[in-house]
């Protein structure tokens, strides 16, 4: 659908994924009556009812259902392999999500299951086919572009299913992946920097216990190195300064604890940036620089019982509500490109809804009708118009929403 407005508001495109669920019950009655013998002819016809029956009975054992051997079945009728077959298409469900946009094109990198795992697809046009990358028994949930030409697509990818989670480099002109990290350790959360020439990430590499931040350029695994050794596994980088001398971490304590960090990228030093004794326990759910570096918009629910969006000025301090009068949690955040928009999500009673603010004014723009659902993932183009995010819905499986 089309909203015309004003034309100073951004151009927004909604890619909306659903699942649906559905249960079937199958049910089978079976009756045995007693013949009593009434004579040899009675009894020949027993017998070859008997046969029939035999052959009737092998045959649908053929066709059932065996249950698992370590299950114990008693009284429980056979289910046939048709039935099972029908009812696959209620219990199968897909769905697909955005991960990254192109630097340049609107193509954009999904993640997507048409097999047994999810992988990563390129989809280079609107409402355009879906081209799959990866091919793995291991699920891949999509990927990011190489910011600097678009060359490759970054992708993480568990090993041998104990959440031992690698980085790898996609080559799109030969689609050869390539591993960059150990093999071994754990490592999460990458965040590209802005000169979009190394990742950020934490591993659990040095005693597979403690998350340590490292830095690599993914061109180049030898580049590949620890900057801040840390206690705990709490830790995640949130995202680099304009200038990429400072990367902002978060250290998670609890689900209602948590801190917030400045790393210098070159010696390692962090500086703390929210305070830690305080006689109330502050929860920040993200955060990431503003495109000016002046300040750091974050989630919290810093003197309220709500997440709010708000904005910390790193000169003074000095935390300012962006969202004073929301009495519902912030679930997430994305800043365009350019540093004027910001676009977030609030949990109104389970239902997502979607605001756009400018970033200089701070006031409230008008956003289109979206279906009642849950929205996640709010990614914004280079171009500063368009904003990709998934949406599950009770009745649409997939919706492109533009407005201009």
């Amino acid at each position: 659908m089309d909203h015309k407005k004003d034309g100073k508001s951004p151009l927004l495109v909604v890619i909306i994924s659903s699942r649906g669920i559905a249960r079937s019950f199958a049910f089978a009655q079976s009756r045995i009556q007693k013949c009593e013998d009434r004579g040899a002819q009675m009894k020949r016809y027993i017998l070859v009812a008997m046969f029939l029956a035999a052959g009737f009975s092998s045959k649908a054992q053929e066709d059932a259902i065996a249950p698992g051997e370590n299950l114990v079945v008693e009284g429980v009728p056979k289910i046939s392999a048709s039935l099972a077959e029908t009812a696959g298409r209620y219990t199968e469900n897909r769905e697909a999500f955005q991960t990254d946009w192109h630097p340049t094109r609107r193509e954009m990198i999904i993640g997507t299951r048409f097999g047994n795992t999810y992988q990563a697809h390129l989809v280079a046009m609107p409402q355009g086919a879906r081209r799959q990358l990866t091919f793995f028994p291991e699920p891949v949930y999509g990927g990011s572009f190489h910011p600097k030409g678009a060359d490759y697509v970054l992708y993480t990818k568990d090993v041998g299913g104990g959440e031992w989670y690698q980085f790898f480099r996609y080559d799109l002109a030969t689609g050869e992946s390539t591993l960059l990290t150990d093999g071994k350790s754990r490592n999460t959360s990458e965040r590209w920097s802005t000169g979009g020439d190394r990742i950020a990430y934490v591993s659990t590499r040095r005693n597979n216990q403690d998350t340590d931040l490292w830095v690599m350029d993914p061109s180049d695994r030898k580049t590949d190195r620890m900057l801040l050794q840390l206690s705990g596994g709490g830790w995640e980088p949130q995202g680099w300064s304009p200038d990429d001398k400072k990367i902002l971490v978060m250290e998670g304590i609890s689900v209602n604890e948590t801190y917030l960090w400045l790393v210098d990228t070159t010696s390692g030093e962090k500086i703390e940036l929210t305070p830690r004794k305080t006689d109330v326990q502050v929860a920040y759910g993200s955060a990431r620089f503003s495109r000016d570096g002046k300040g750091v918009y974050v989630t919290t629910d810093k003197d309220s019982e709500f997440q709010r969006l708000a904005y910390i000025d790193l000169s003074t301090k000095k935390v300012e509500v962006l969202t004073p009068d929301l009495s519902w949690d912030v679930d997430e955040f994305a800043q365009s490109w350019d540093g004027k928009w910001l676009a977030y999500l609030s949990n109104e009673d389970g239902i997502s809804k979607l605001h756009l603010i400018d970033a200089v004014t701070r006031k409230e723009q008008p956003v289109p009708t979206l279906p009642v659902g849950v929205i996640g993932g709010l990614i914004w183009h280079r171009n500063n118009r368009d904003l990709g995010f998934g949406m599950t819905t009770a009745k649409d499986p997939v919706i492109a929403i533009r407005w201009t």
